[in-house]
């Protein structure tokens, strides 16, 4: 972990009220990891006073990303900032994705700005895996597929691809799919991570998912993110034991 300046390259709007922060932060992009974050404070002012986690969306050389939606004050702020300027950065931040197993097909699930970790993941497998991805919204509008492969998409107005949410669309898609060689990535809303930790235990198919919580401190200070355990009816803390799991071992 790292506590740095890092300097603004650009900010980019890749479609409606969602953006890409580019930074340069060589301490921490030399040993982040697929599914890690970073807490970011969005101003040098008091206020807002906390910082904010997001996800590292992808690592280029000494750069890293990170996409938001513009949601309050926070990612206002950050949307406007330009390029030399400065912000302060923690990272890299908590436990990423495991990517050695011995599956053969990845299977991305991403409801909306779930979306942002996974150019990083997609790019960390390279070849090594067969890549398929399901990015599903409320409406056209919501769906993010910046950085995907062989990515299918879902709606629920029916407005673009499979009319139904992101955890149906893999369910009408997984006898395609050796089950035993497969292993799902999901990272969403609440809801649809209940949805898909459900479905691969009930499936018996592999699957970590990356959960989100408001985090004061980002490092398990605070204890301000506890998420409950299945193993012994105990919490563990998404910032410090995260964000991301195994879905056997956490209740959504």
């Amino acid at each position: 972990m790292n506590q740095v300046k890092a300097i603004v390259k650009s900010v980019d709007e890749i479609q409606n009220d969602i953006y890409l922060l580019k930074v340069s932060a060589p301490e921490i992009s030399l040993t982040a990891k697929p599914g890690q974050f970073c807490n970011i404070k969005v101003s040098d002012s008091e206020f807002p006073l906390l910082r904010r986690p997001f996800s590292i969306c992808e690592v280029d050389g000494d750069n890293i990303s990170f996409m938001f939606n513009l949601v309050g004050l926070g990612t206002d702020i950050l949307s406007k900032k330009k390029d030399g300027e400065v912000i302060n950065v923690i990272g890299p931040l908590g436990n990423g994705f495991d990517l050695k197993g011995k599956f053969k097909n990845a299977l991305i699930v991403a409801g909306g700005i779930g979306s942002a970790p996974f150019p990083f993941v997609i790019q960390a497998m390279g070849d090594d895996k067969e890549i398929a991805c399901f990015a599903g919204g409320r409406s056209e509008e919501d769906i993010i597929t910046y950085g995907m492969k062989n990515a299918l998409t879902s709606t629920d107005d029916g407005s673009a691809g499979y009319q139904g949410n992101v955890v149906q669309l893999l369910e009408s898609k997984i006898v395609e799919y050796d089950i035993a060689e497969s292993k799902i990535f999901a990272c969403g809303p609440t809801p649809m991570l209940r949805a898909v930790s459900e479905f691969s235990i009930r499936n018996n198919i592999e699957c970590e998912i990356s959960t989100e919580s408001v985090m004061a401190c980002g490092i398990g200070i605070c204890q301000g993110c506890p998420i409950e355990s299945r193993k012994d009816d105990s919490f563990v803390l998404v910032c410090k034991d995260g964000p991301v799991f195994k879905a056997e071992d956490v209740k959504i």
